[in-house]
C-alpha cells in the first residue's frame, strides 16, 4: 500500500512538473538561445548541465554559456571510440574557455564489452552498444540534475523535427532545454565564424554530424546532415533524444 501511494505521489508530482514546463515553453518560445540559457541558470543554478559532444551546435552552446557564467557545468560522453580529433577538440575547448569538462565513461570497458557481447558490438547490435556506452552513463549522471541542455535542432533529422525549446524529457525524468532548436545549419556556422569558436576539424571534410569513429562517415552531396551516422542501417538516433 505504501509503495503504491509513493508511486502515485511521484506520478502526480511529475504531471505537475510537466504542466509547468508546458506553460514555460509557451512563454519562452521567442527567447534567444542566450536568453534561454540565462533563464535555465536562473531557475536551476547548479542543477543544470550542458551536454557537449564537440559538434558544431555544442561548441556554440559552450561559448554562449561561458559568456553567461564563469563555471558552466558541462559533460562529454566518452565512449572510448571517438575520433582522435574529437578528443583534441575537447582539449582545445577546455583551454579556450578555461573550463573542465566532465568525461563520462561506461561501466564496461571495451574489453569487458567484447567478452560479454562479442567482437564489434557496434556492427551487429548498434542499439545495445549505444545503450551501454552512452545511454547508461548519461542516465546515471543526469540523476544529479534537474535540467539539461542539448544542441538538438529540428532541421537535423525527422526524429527531431518536433523538438521544443523547453520540454519534459520523459526518458530521463527532467527538464530539457534545446536553445538552438529553431536555428539552421547556416545560423550555427555564422555564430562560430563571428565569434571564432573552436570547432571540430572533421566538419571541414564533410562530417556535419560526428559520433563514434566506427559508426560515422562523411556525408555525400545531397544527403541530409545525419546521413553519415550508422550508415547502411535503419538506426537514426543513439538513444539520447528518443
Amino acid at each position: 500500500m505504501i509503495e503504491r501511494m509513493n508511486e502515485s505521489n511521484q506520478q502526480h508530482r511529475i504531471r505537475e512538473e510537466v504542466e509547468e514546463i508546458q506553460k514555460a515553453a509557451a512563454r519562452l518560445r521567442k527567447y534567444t538561445p542566450q536568453q534561454l540559457l540565462q533563464w535555465g541558470l536562473d531557475q536551476y543554478g547548479g542543477k543544470i548541465v550542458l551536454a557537449c559532444s564537440t559538434g558544431a551546435e555544442d561548441v556554440v552552446l559552450v561559448d554562449m554559456m561561458s559568456r553567461i557564467t564563469p563555471s558552466p557545468q558541462i559533460f562529454f560522453l566518452d565512449t572510448e571510440k571517438h575520433f582522435s580529433e574529437t578528443y583534441k577538440t575537447l582539449n582545445r575547448i577546455e583551454q579556450r574557455y578555461n573550463i573542465a569538462v566532465k568525461r563520462l565513461k561506461p561501466k564496461l570497458t571495451l574489453e569487458e564489452q567484447e567478452t560479454t557481447y562479442g567482437d564489434h558490438l557496434w556492427q551487429h547490435d548498434p542499439d545495445r552498444c549505444c545503450h551501454i556506452r552512452k545511454v547508461e552513463p548519461l542516465r546515471e549522471h543526469l540523476r544529479k540534475y534537474e535540467a539539461w541542455i542539448t544542441g538538438v535542432r529540428r532541421e537535423q533529422s525527422p526524429t527531431r523535427s518536433q523538438a521544443q525549446k523547453v520540454e519534459w524529457d520523459q526518458k530521463f525524468g527532467l527538464l530539457k532545454l534545446n536553445p538552438l532548436v529553431d536555428w539552421t545549419w547556416q545560423d550555427v556556422w555564422n555564430y562560430i565564424r563571428t565569434n571564432q569558436v573552436p570547432y571540430h576539424p572533421l566538419h571541414d571534410v564533410d562530417y556535419p554530424s560526428i559520433g563514434c569513429s566506427v559508426c560515422t562517415r562523411s556525408v555525400k552531396p545531397g544527403e541530409d546532415l545525419r546521413a553519415g551516422r550508422w550508415s547502411g542501417t535503419n538506426k537514426l538516433e543513439c538513444g539520447l533524444h528518443q
